[in-house]
């Protein structure tokens, strides 16, 4: 381990005139003296290590000082270089001189170029030796670079020349949005200060300062903040920034139109603060028409000309018209109001009329029965029943007797008095003359029911026609138009 070298006087007489060596030049140069000392002495004289700035070579000499050794090797030394042992101390064999040479540097401060050689290891220590002194807020470089200022030297290399530059830090005063500070910059341009700062200027705020402003001490820099506001509109979101005072204004910077209805949340009066959502609804109104038929009436009326069971439309029927309209409202495409606002009959209908024959005709046929003399030709649904299919059990006091009383058999017929009157005779293709003077609960309309004898049921199920025979009922007893049901099925 080689002992701390220590700082020494001048050398004897002052420094020699010698351009100095420095790094591998003197390294190189110690290889080549060493080498020509120990061949001219022919390996006499005493055996010394000197180690140049970490570098160490061996060489042989015949003198007895450190500082006569150095002289004889030619190595031209600063006043702030380091020898240890001292230049006046006795050379003794196997020893070893240690040389620490003094790194140059330029430092540039406050437009002065200062011009130093130091051993010192960072870049506070150097300006200290250098009495120049720095504020919190200055910055440093070394070589162009910044440089934290109590940060190690570079090394490994070592540059061979440090050139250190001092840049003031100015005061510039800033009033941000009412908030008042001092901030102290480096930087050339108002901006420039701003971005190293980490103040977000927004392109809605504003400065009584542009940012390109040069930096002079002193100076006074006012920011009036712009706030933060987000407008939901139309399906899009708009984020934004503004120093206007109301939803109205920020609307208007941002041209966000309201038309007719359309209205904000909050409303458009409200004043602007940081963060504000303001929602853009769009009204749209509409109007529906609804509608629906008016059904029609249909009013009869006879004619005795019109032979019965004879029809004719005097007037055809149709229908009306009834009509609403609905005032709708949808905001932003949702429906949240129908309003009834006017109903009217837009076309009233037109009665049917259909004249029906009053007249009647009695005609003649002739028959397996002879010749029937009949008034009414009707289409009905015929079937059969007999006393034992009507219902009743035997021993119901009831069974086997019809309606009006009379005993069930062949030649009865059970009616829907309210189409064929009771004690009608009916004619029937296939079954002959029959009474009405029976009725059931499923005769209805135009059915008739077909009585048999209980030991010779015939079952019936067919659509035909059958006659009513003379003489017709009185005018008022008589069912002139006739039902529709049950319809025949073709």
């Amino acid at each position: 381990m080689l002992p701390e070298p220590s700082v020494t006087r001048p050398w004897p007489g002052g420094t020699p005139n010698r351009r100095p060596l420095t790094g591998l030049t003197a390294l190189a140069l110690l290889i080549i003296l060493a080498s020509t000392m120990t061949a001219g002495l022919l390996w006499t004289g005493q055996e010394v290590t000197v180690v140049l700035d970490g570098q160490p070579a061996s060489a042989r000499t015949h003198q007895t000082t450190v500082g006569a050794l150095l002289e004889e090797m030619g190595l031209d030394l600063q006043a702030e270089d380091l020898v240890q042992p001292s230049v006046d101390t006795p050379l003794r064999g196997g020893e070893s001189v240690v040389i620490q040479k003094a790194r140059p540097v330029t430092i540039e401060v406050d437009g002065q170029v200062l011009r130093r050689r130091t051993h010192a290891r960072s870049v506070a220590a150097i300006l200290l030796e250098a009495q120049v002194a720095l504020s919190p807020h200055d910055r440093v470089t070394v070589n162009g670079q910044a440089w934290d200022r109590e940060a190690p030297l570079p090394g490994n290399p070592a540059p061979a020349h440090l050139r250190i530059g001092v840049h003031r830090a100015v005061p510039i005063h800033v009033n941000d949005d009412g908030v008042l500070s001092t901030m102290y910059t480096t930087a050339p341009t108002v901006g420039q200060a701003l971005q190293q700062a980490g103040v977000i200027i927004y392109l809605a705020d504003e400065m009584n300062l542009d940012l390109r402003t040069p930096i002079t001490p002193g100076l006074h820099l006012t920011i009036q903040r712009s706030m933060p506001v987000t407008i939901l509109a139309d399906g899009r979101t708009i984020k934004t920034r503004t120093r206007t005072n109301s939803v109205a204004d920020v609307l208007a910077q941002e041209e966000v139109s309201l038309f007719g209805k359309d209205y904000t949340l909050p409303e458009v009066g409200t004043p602007i603060r940081d963060h504000l959502r303001v929602q853009v609804i769009r009204v749209q109104e509409e109007f529906y028409i609804e509608e629906e038929p008016i059904p029609f009436e249909t009013v009869w009326q006879p004619d005795p000309d019109l032979e019965i069971d004879h029809r004719r439309q005097d007037q055809q029927g149709e229908d009306g018209v009834y009509k609403w309209r609905y005032r709708i409202v949808y905001e932003n495409g949702q429906e949240v109001s129908r309003t009834l606002e006017k109903e009217w009959a837009d076309r009233e209908p037109t009665t049917e009329i259909i004249a029906y024959g009053t007249k009647i005709v009695v005609r003649e046929m002739e028959t397996s029965e002879g010749v029937i003399r009949y008034w009414r030709k009707m289409r009905v649904l015929t079937t059969s029943y007999s006393a034992a299919t009507s219902g009743k059990t035997r021993d119901h006091p009831q069974y086997g007797i019809t309606r009006l009383g009379w005993e069930a058999r062949k030649g009865v017929i059970a009616v829907d008095p309210l189409v064929i009157n009771f004690h009608t005779k009916i004619y029937v293709l296939g079954y002959g003359i029959g009474d009405a003077v029976d009725t059931g609960g499923k005769i209805k309309g135009l059915h008739i029911d077909l009585g048999f004898d209980e030991d010779a049921l015939e079952l019936w199920y067919r659509w035909m026609d059958v006659y009513l025979l003379e003489p017709a009922p009185p005018a008022n007893q008589i069912r002139w138009i006739l039902p529709n049901w049950p319809r025949e099925r073709r």
